[in-house]
C-alpha cells in the first residue's frame, strides 16, 4: 500500500499520507488518545465540520497509486477525498474471484453489477482482471471522477458501462428487463435520496435491495460483496442479511471488519464487509 499510509488516529480524527500529501480528518470511531502527537504538524490539509478545508491549496487535485490503481483525489464538502483505503482487501478479494475464472462462451459478456460505485475503485479492480462491468452511482460527477480514474489506470478501453441511476430504480428495472449479471457489489450509504428526492435509508432499504439485485445472478452468483460503514451494521448482521438473501446458510458467508492499522500502533474501525462464496486472500502488499 506504497500510495497510502495511516499515520495515526485518535480524539476523534485521523491522518492519513495519500501519494505526497498527509490529510488530517475527522474519524468518530477514533476515541482513543492520539499515539504520535507530533506527526499531525505534517498535514499538508486538514478539514473541520464547522470552517471546511484548509491547508496547501485544497482546491487542487493530485494522484496516488493504491493496490496497483491509479486515483484522482480531491478535497470534497463532505470531508471525503474520494478513496476509502480499507476496502483494499476486498478489491483483491475481487479480483482473485474473477482472475483465471474464465466464465463458459454464453456467460462471456454478462457483466458484474457494482452499485453504489462512487469513484470507481471496486470497478476498476474488477475490470483489471478482465471482468465485464455495470458501474451504477446516482451522482454524475462521481461516475465522471470514476471515469478519470479509469483512464489514469490504464483501465479506459475495459468493458465497462457507466450509469448514472438510482439503484433501486436501476435494479427494479432490469428485474423487470429479466437481465443477468454474474455478480453484484454493493456499498450503500447510510442514508440519502433516491429517485424523485425520496428519502433512502440502509436500515429500511438494505434486504430488498439485496433481495432484487441477486436475484439478478439468477441464483447463481459467481461473487458477491457488501459492505457497510454505518453503525449497527456490523459483520454479523451484514453476514446474516446476505445469506438470507442469498438463501444460504450463514455460515458459507465470509464476514468482518473494515480497518487500518496505522505506522503509530493505532488501529482505525471503519465498518464491515460480508461476501461469498467465503474464501479468504492472502495477497502480499
Amino acid at each position: 500500500m506504497d500510495g497510502y499510509e495511516l499515520l495515526d488516529a485518535g480524539e476523534g480524527r485521523r491522518l492519513e499520507r495519500f501519494g505526497a500529501v498527509v490529510v488530517d480528518r475527522p474519524a468518530p470511531s477514533a476515541a482513543e488518545p492520539r499515539q504520535d502527537p507530533a506527526a499531525w504538524s505534517s498535514a499538508d490539509l486538514a478539514f473541520s465540520r464547522g470552517s471546511g478545508w484548509s491547508g496547501s491549496n485544497p482546491g487542487r487535485p493530485w494522484t496516488a497509486e493504491l493496490s496497483g490503481l491509479t486515483f484522482e483525489l480531491r478535497t470534497t464538502e463532505s470531508g471525503q477525498v474520494g478513496l476509502f483505503p480499507e476496502q483494499a482487501s476486498n478489491w483483491d478479494w475481487l479480483r482473485d474471484r474473477t482472475t483465471g475464472r474464465e466464465p463458459a462462451n454464453s456467460d462471456a459478456d454478462v457483466p458484474i453489477l457494482n452499485l453504489f460505485g462512487y469513484t470507481g475503485a471496486a470497478t476498476l479492480a474488477l475490470a483489471s482482471a478482465g471482468a465485464a462491468v455495470a458501474h451504477v452511482d446516482g451522482s454524475r460527477p462521481a461516475v465522471a471522477w470514476a471515469r478519470r480514474n479509469a483512464s489514469l489506470s490504464g483501465l479506459a478501453d475495459r468493458p465497462v458501462r457507466w450509469l448514472v441511476d438510482d439503484a433501486d430504480g436501476f435494479v427494479a428495472r432490469e428485474v423487470r428487463r429479466g437481465r443477468r449479471y454474474r455478480g453484484v457489489v454493493l456499498d450503500p450509504p447510510s442514508y440519502g435520496h433516491g429517485a424523485g428526492g425520496r428519502s433512502w435509508r440502509l436500515d429500511a432499504r438494505l434486504a430488498s435491495l439485496l433481495a432484487d439485485s441477486t436475484a439478478l445472478t439468477r441464483g447463481a452468483p459467481e461473487l458477491v460483496l457488501l459492505t457497510a460503514h454505518t453503525q449497527g451494521f456490523g459483520a454479523a448482521r451484514l453476514r446474516d442479511e446476505l445469506a438470507v438473501a442469498l438463501r444460504r446458510p450463514a455460515r458459507d458467508v465470509d464476514a468482518g471488519d473494515l480497518f487500518l492499522d496505522a505506522r503509530s500502533g493505532a488501529r482505525l474501525m471503519l465498518g464491515a464487509y460480508a461476501r461469498w462464496p467465503a474464501q479468504r486472500v492472502n495477497h502480499e502488499r
